[in-house]
């Protein structure tokens, strides 16, 4: 199958499409870990969804490739919880090592990029959320931070759905759409996912939303309520998930000043 010229599969990508932590185990320049520890009863309730969704188990570290709970429009057109595989794989990829660079979309490019374009016109979904990690600063000073709202109540994240087959090998995947940080979220990282309240996710999964209507939503989340708190690098590792990787981190030890009196 012939593949569209700017494409996946290119050597070069996006800034938030692929350049992949090392051994800590974290993804740099992008949105690469969430968390979804409480039932999203604020988003489900808005959408006429049951509260609970079945097989539910809380996360407090979803990492690409895992799947990621999300709403999307079924066949018939009705809203429904749906599992996703995080890490986009396009219906007309050769095969699905293509999501493992496809966890992030740039707003700015996904109703532009062939990995994106068919997905943003009838394929929107939200990923269902209560928190999410980004790092900040360089090399051995990277530091993880945990972003929630205030309450750690639930909220959604943009995103895009496509379905993949080839043959039986059915897969769907999902991806985070990303945008420019807001003022406060950029004293961390200069990059953000595109954060929804209850009522913005219902319109983003229209499927008779404008194209200009979507394009606002994807600006970076404007509310004072998203806060942040450095946590420790238990979340570096995927093999983490319990509360403790949304822990605050503990103080660092001052070091100690002597005088001269002292020696």
């Amino acid at each position: 199958m012939s593949q569209p010229p700017d494409c996946l599969f290119r050597a070069s990508v996006a800034l938030d499409q692929c350049t992949v932590g090392t051994s800590h185990g974290y993804f740099e320049n992008m949105c690469g870990r969430s968390t979804l520890h409480d039932a999203p009863v604020s988003v489900l309730g808005k959408f006429h969804l049951p509260p609970m969704l079945r097989g539910f188990k809380p996360s407090y570290n979803i990492v690409p490739s895992q799947d990621q709970w999300t709403i999307l429009l079924d066949a018939s057109g009705k809203p429904a919880p749906r599992q996703l595989r995080w890490g986009l794989v396009p219906s007309w990829a050769e095969d699905p090592s293509a999501g493992a660079r496809l966890i992030n979309a740039r707003s700015d490019a996904v109703a532009i990029k062939p990995s994106f374009q068919a997905s943003f016109r009838s394929r929107r979904c939200v990923i269902l959320a209560d928190g999410y990690y980004e790092w900040s600063g360089a090399g051995k000073t990277r530091a993880p931070f945990f972003f929630h709202l205030a309450g750690h109540r639930d909220f959604a994240l943009a995103g895009l759905w496509d379905r993949w087959q080839r043959g039986k090998e059915i897969l769907e995947t999902c991806t985070i759409i990303t945008t420019d940080s807001s003022a406060s979220a950029a004293k961390v990282h200069h990059r953000m996912p595109v954060v929804l309240t209850p009522g913005q996710a219902l319109e983003w999964v229209d499927a008779q939303a404008k194209e200009s209507r979507l394009i606002d939503l994807m600006e970076p989340y404007a509310g004072d309520d998203l806060t942040s708190y450095e946590v420790s690098n238990l979340v570096n590792s995927p093999a983490n998930n319990s509360v403790d990787c949304i822990a605050p981190a503990q103080p660092k030890p001052r070091p100690i000043e002597l005088s001269l009196f002292d020696l």
